[in-house]
């Protein structure tokens, strides 16, 4: 498919086959954004991981510096805890309702469901339902747990979800363009050193084959790091 002439402009400042370091990287990013509303800016990364394998599915949490540009409306699903997701920011805040009103109304107001371990008896017999959309809460990614308020709050204030794919790609969203360079720079590398870190212990040779930055539709960048192998 043919390209439109702002993202040719856009791909003539990218140097071929140039790696560019992160504080190379932010700037340009931020240059070559070609549409006309505040762009996402992505960082994707090729794995040399075997999804299939348990101890090769690489998935996990974090808090971006600078959070990630997104307000995420949040679901909590607790019976003795909701004055405490109400006071963390909670968007909807119930019980075993709540969860009738998802099954009975395909309910998905919401980006996030937050619930005490009470809740998922229930909740687990959803899967069908919520497991596709990437809804069902998991202890994995600290959205099943008593501490139900800070688990609100580190989402409210940019907690993120990631994991790989059945074809070994992992993609994550690190901010928007209209957050600072040096915002940009720290949420991506606080990203790339999550990953690194995610390396199994079974992986043998190079582990992050390939690692593109970009922006909503504009043109992707290689990006070098410490430890990226």
């Amino acid at each position: 498919m043919k390209k439109g002439k702002k993202y040719q402009d856009a791909l003539k400042l990218v140097e071929k086959g140039k790696i560019y370091t992160i504080d190379e990287a932010v700037p340009l990013l931020k240059k070559t954004s070609v549409t006309k509303f505040d762009s996402t800016v992505d960082v994707s990364f090729r794995l040399n991981v075997n999804p299939t394998l348990a101890d090769q599915l690489i998935r996990g949490t974090l808090v971006l510096p600078h959070g990630s540009g997104k307000t995420k409306r949040v679901l909590a699903l607790t019976n003795g805890k909701q004055d405490e997701a109400k006071a963390a920011g909670a968007d909807f805040v119930g019980g075993k309702e709540l969860i009738e009103k998802i099954q009975k109304e395909n309910w998905f107001d919401y980006d996030v469901i937050v619930a005490t371990p009470d809740m998922m008896g229930e909740l687990g017999k959803m899967g069908r339902i919520l497991g596709p959309k990437g809804l069902m809460p998991n202890p994995k990614t600290g959205t099943v747990t008593m501490a139900i308020g800070n688990a609100i709050t580190e989402i409210k204030k940019g907690k993120i979800s990631y994991r790989v794919d059945k074809d070994a790609n992992l993609n994550i969203s690190i901010g928007r363009c209209s957050f600072s360079d040096a915002d940009l720079a720290d949420n991506l590398k606080a990203v790339c050193e999550a990953i690194v870190k995610s390396r199994p212990s079974t992986v043998k040779g190079s582990f992050i084959l390939n690692c593109v930055a970009h922006t909503t539709m504009g043109p992707g960048l290689k990006i070098t790091f410490d430890g990226r192998n």
